[in-house]
């Protein structure tokens, strides 16, 4: 007679049912969000990564999904909905002022008017500008100009340490305060996660009014984590700015000895310009608390000096993707010369195609990039791209003496881009940025020579080199490639 079956223990049934369950919801979320994805993912190869990952491994995709997946800044886009009527009513009537300033492009000039378009601002005259190669330059003049403040100082930078550098800007910006300036400090909430409150609290104590950027601002945007405010602005008195692609931190002064020497770009600008980055600032303070700071808005020309300079903002609040489609132009606008620098180059399909008809119509085209990127996933991922580029003609160099950080690009004879866009899905549709762009022949000289010195310490990619690298390799580099628009 066989043995009675035992019974299954309770706890044991208990726990099965609650898997099933659990397992049977994360399903059901991962359909639900699987369909929201299909609606609002910007790109097409993003839309179907994240669908496939939400279907097959969604307890682990969805919470992802929802953490890191938004295309769109919905608080900020709200923000600017609700406030329209205040800041840019205020905002609008402040520009103004630069209107006599503002160059009016040549007929033949559609680049430009495009420009105009995407940066919702006018490329104006009026200023003087310097470039700033590498840390030291630049944080001397920087720190040279918050001390020669005479009213105000407003500071934003994406990271921020508490290191010798850090420590420096800080006495830099009490010391101002402490003498009754205004100074104002914005920093991203994530960007800067290890900045310590001993250093804010300094700052706040002296007199520095100090806010985060914080992207999860708001009851619905609590896990909010993927976007990011990458701008670095410094301006002084609204007469002088400081922009590119420069952090604090020793590392970008190349102090670091793990990271070795850094490679990096800024501009400093003098005149209206300097305005139209201060409205950056002023908006994206006004999205961390509200307030809409009132400052000089009355343009100070550049005494013997008539640059042409049109600073453009985006990010992931824009109707447009603005920082994608500036690269796009740009590299369409090319007749003569295209060189680029980026330090992450994981470009979409349409900044990918660009580049290919500006090399096929015989532009000069060069992209620079680091040797061994701080990412492991876009050094593989670039190496999934890079053989089309070479056939269609375009010369990719790979910077050797340390680590290259510069966002820059020189189009022709004229112009030239300074700022914090890289090459990549991140600065294109989830980080806010900010590109100044200068019309300008002889400082386009001086980014060639920049650009040929750079040059001279890289290597230039072959297409053996990319044929050559195993199996392994160039199934890891697709795999890559193919979540860029996750990374």
């Amino acid at each position: 007679m066989p043995e009675p079956l035992t019974p299954m223990p309770p706890r044991r049934s208990t726990r099965r049912r609650l898997l099933v369950m659990v397992l049977f919801l994360a399903q059901l979320l991962g359909i639900v969000s699987a369909l929201d994805a299909l609606m609002s993912t910007r790109t097409a190869p993003g839309a179907v990564a994240w669908i496939v990952s939400l279907n097959t491994l969604p307890v682990v995709a969805v919470p992802a999904y929802w953490v890191f997946g938004r295309s769109k800044f919905q608080g900020y886009v709200i923000g600017r909905r609700e406030d329209d009527n205040q800041l840019y009513r205020v905002l609008d009537d402040k520009m103004s002022l630069v209107t006599p300033f503002h160059v009016q492009p040549s007929p033949g000039a559609s680049q430009v008017r495009t420009m105009e378009q995407l940066a919702k601002m006018p490329m104006v005259g009026g200023n003087e500008v310097e470039l700033l190669i590498d840390g030291d330059a630049t944080f001397a003049s920087i720190l040279e100009g918050i001390r020669a403040a005479e009213r105000y100082v407003l500071v934003q930078f994406y990271i921020v340490r508490d290191d010798e550098l850090g420590r420096t800007l800080q006495q830099a910006l009490i010391d101002k305060a402490r003498q009754g300036l205004e100074v104002y400090f914005l920093y991203d909430e994530i960007g800067s996660y290890r900045l310590n409150g001993g250093y804010l609290a300094e700052l706040s104590a002296a007199g520095v009014q100090v806010r985060r950027f914080h992207s999860t601002r708001g009851t619905g945007n609590r896990f909010q984590l993927n976007f990011r405010n990458h701008r670095k602005i410094v301006v002084t008195d609204g007469r002088f700015g400081w922009v590119g692609g420069l952090n604090v931190g020793d590392e970008y002064l190349g102090r670091d000895a793990r990271v070795g020497a850094w490679r990096d770009t800024h501009l400093k600008m003098e005149g209206p310009a300097t305005l139209c980055l201060q409205l950056s600032f002023v908006e994206d303070w006004h999205w961390a608390t509200g307030e809409i700071l009132t400052f000089n808005w009355q343009p100070v020309p550049a005494a013997g000096a008539d640059i042409p300079i049109l600073t453009l903002p985006s990010g992931p609040a824009d109707r447009f993707e603005t920082a994608s489609l500036m690269v796009q132009h740009a590299i369409g606008s090319a007749r003569e010369r295209l060189w680029v620098s980026s330090p992450y180059f994981v470009p979409d399909e349409g900044v990918l195609a660009a580049l290919k008809l500006a090399a096929l119509r015989g532009v000069d085209v060069r992209v620079l990039i680091p040797e061994r990127p701080d990412n492991i996933l876009t050094y593989f991922a670039a190496y999934a791209f890079v053989a089309p580029l070479l056939e269609a003609g375009v010369q990719i160099h790979r910077y050797q003496e340390g680590f290259l950080h510069a966002k820059t690009m020189l189009i022709d004879r004229q112009a030239s881009a300074v700022g914090t866009v890289n090459l990549d899905n991140r600065s294109f549709r989830l980080n806010f940025e900010v590109t100044s762009w200068v019309m300008d022949e002889g400082f386009a000289d001086q980014m060639a020579a920049m650009f040929e010195q750079d040059f001279a310490r890289s290597r230039r990619m072959t297409g053996d080199e990319v044929a050559d690298k195993p199996w392994w390799f160039r199934v890891a580099s697709r795999a890559a490639y193919l979540g860029a628009p996750l990374l």
